[in-house]
């Protein structure tokens, strides 16, 4: 189409009868660029390399017919939406409909009258050129909604982050619990995605939802005393019951949200927040869950955060190495945690290690 509405549109007319093509071209010149041809193969060598608004095309040619010029045309991702207005010198309903039903947007006989093409031309043009636009603000509104969503998807990301590290931030010196956790997180969600099982199946969003939401897993420990949750040696018995709590503060406060907002990301937190201290043999907190009960994004989230927590050194603990951290979570398979996840783990061994050494 062309850019300007003060330039003339440019209609091509394809016939095989110079006395039609001129009687076009006298009809059309005076507001509109004309550009005759007698065959198809002329005119589509023409629109290969330069643009039209409307195509005026014989029905009956030799050698290359209307049908097949316009099959040409609706191949072309370029060139289909010109519209084509069909001639013909015979009067046939079936002609008419097959032109139609390929893409033609109008259909005249010859003779024509000058008036009625000169309307014919003019309202076709007018509805390419008002669809073009219409075309033009969609994609317009259509990017402007892409830019939002992608402000709010980094305002929703930033925000997490916010409270992941100012509920880490109670429990360690530093944010890297859970920097290292989300990305082992993000380590066995990506296998399970590239290898499908029943019972651990993710879909993409899942596993960025699942990834995500790892961050959140202790987010009730906002709620935990600090001469509990700071105490710089092993807790007592009464003690660790108050911190067996932070999960149910966590998922209250994640259930509140979910019910206003319906989100996939913070029902996948609520799970993760509630369901993270389950244990596989059904001895874990809060609720026993056992097995499949519990979800597979706290099942995920269990492994990956006991592993840190051992590899990690802490005022009443010395960092265990790779190698016995491992030995120690494939002998709780089965108990503590998923044997399929402990599985992956182990075959990702490296992958775990340079997270370690680029977080430490």
């Amino acid at each position: 189409m062309t850019e300007s509405v003060l330039e003339k549109p440019i209609v091509l007319t394809i016939d095989d009868d110079p006395i039609i093509l001129n009687s076009i071209l006298e009809t059309l010149k005076p507001g509109y660029a004309v550009r005759p041809f007698t065959s198809g193969e002329a005119a589509l060598r023409f629109l290969s390399k330069n643009a039209a608004d409307l195509i005026l095309l014989d029905y009956n040619m030799p050698q290359m017919s209307g049908f097949d010029v316009l099959r040409v045309l609706q191949a072309d991702p370029r060139l289909r939406d010109i519209p084509v207005i069909f001639l013909t010198g015979s009067v046939s309903d079936d002609g008419e409909i097959r032109a139609l039903e390929m893409g033609a947007m109008d259909y005249l006989l010859k003779p024509f009258k000058p008036q009625v093409l000169l309307t014919r031309v003019r309202l076709q043009i007018e509805l390419y050129r008002h669809r073009h636009h219409l075309e033009l603000l969609v994609a317009e509104k259509t990017k402007q909604l892409e830019l939002s969503n992608f402000k709010l998807k980094q305002r929703e990301k930033i925000t997490l982050e916010l409270l992941a590290d100012a509920s880490d931030l109670r429990d360690h010196e530093t944010g890297a619990h859970i920097i290292r956790t989300t990305e082992y997180v993000r380590i066995i969600v990506t296998d399970l995605m590239a290898h499908p099982r029943e019972g651990y199946y993710l879909t993409s969003a899942q596993g960025e939802d699942l990834i995500e939401a790892a961050k959140l897993h202790d987010l009730g420990k906002i709620a935990m005393p600090d001469a509990v949750l700071l105490k710089p040696s092993r807790l007592t018995a009464e003690e660790f019951d108050i911190i067996r709590t932070h999960p149910v503060h966590g998922a209250e406060m994640l259930r509140n949200a979910v019910k206003e907002l319906d989100d996939t990301l913070l029902q996948t937190a609520l799970d993760i927040a509630y369901g993270h201290h389950e244990k596989w043999d059904g001895s874990g907190y809060p609720n026993g869950l056992k097995g499949t009960e519990i979800p597979l994004s706290a099942r995920v989230v269990a492994v990956a955060d006991v592993f840190d927590a051992i590899t990690s050194e802490r005022p009443y603990k010395k960092a265990f190495p790779i190698g016995e951290a491992l030995d120690i979570l494939r002998g709780t398979a089965g108990k503590h945690f998923d044997s399929y996840i402990i599985d992956i783990v182990e075959h990702h061994e490296q992958d775990f290690a340079a997270v370690m050494a680029s977080n430490g």
